[in-house]
């Protein structure tokens, strides 16, 4: 747990771009909402200043950071981990650690056939919470096949795009916001649709716990994005 003292916490997020994300609204409204002097800054990072930024996170004293796309991958060989794709960053007594929160959502979710769609970061962490899924990427194995699988992780950036075409019964954890073709098509054939903001709030409250050692909290954070 990181000290919460009268000098202000700082978390960042390390990405490229990173203007898009609802993640600072969401995590500065967790710290308004318990009263503690934590803020939550965008730290836009060009791809040749990675490993600057990264450092720096330590560096000048921030409590750890979350890093988004493109670079969840790259950060895994710039910190502390056994994880293959990282999202968050925790700085404990000078050292750098790296976790991943992106599969936090699957808690609770039948998983035993699972497919996950897509080859970036966010991807990876889905494989390694579910080692026995099935993997689809257009740089690999396509079109996806969804016939019989209980879950289906859309990981990727696709958005007008019906990627695949589920029925009832099956449940989609669309990773996206605002919500996806894939996903309007789901929801209309019966199927159960996690979108991407309770995917947001759940990695986000467990980036949360993981810095402060407090629970999230999750109405707050629930209302600051609108999930």
């Amino acid at each position: 747990m990181n000290e919460i003292s009268g000098t202000t916490r700082l978390v960042g997020l390390i990405g490229w771009p990173v203007e898009h994300s609802l993640s600072p609204r969401m995590q500065n409204a967790a710290f308004a909402a318990l009263g503690i002097d934590w803020a939550y800054v965008p730290l836009a990072t060009p791809p040749e200043r990675l490993a600057d930024a990264v450092r720096g996170v330590a560096a000048l004293g921030f409590a750890g950071a979350n890093v988004t796309a493109p670079y969840k991958v790259a950060v895994a060989a710039l910190c502390e981990t056994d994880a293959p794709s990282v999202n968050t960053l925790v700085v404990r007594e000078g050292r750098l650690e790296g976790w991943t929160t992106d599969a936090a959502i699957l808690e609770g979710l039948h998983t035993d056939r699972a497919v996950v769609i897509g080859d970036g970061g966010s991807a990876t962490a889905f494989l390694q919470a579910l080692p026995h899924a099935r993997r689809f990427s257009r740089r690999s194995e396509w079109p996806p096949v969804v016939d019989g699988a209980d879950v289906v992780v859309n990981a990727t950036p696709v958005r007008d795009e019906v990627l695949v075409e589920l029925r009832g019964g099956q449940t989609l954890v669309d990773l996206p916001y605002p919500e996806t073709a894939t996903a309007q098509a789901a929801r209309r054939a019966g199927a159960k649709v996690v979108s991407g903001l309770e995917v947001l709030l759940a990695q986000g409250a467990a980036s949360f716990e993981l810095w402060t050692g407090l629970p999230a909290p999750l109405l707050a954070m629930r209302e600051a994005i609108g999930a």
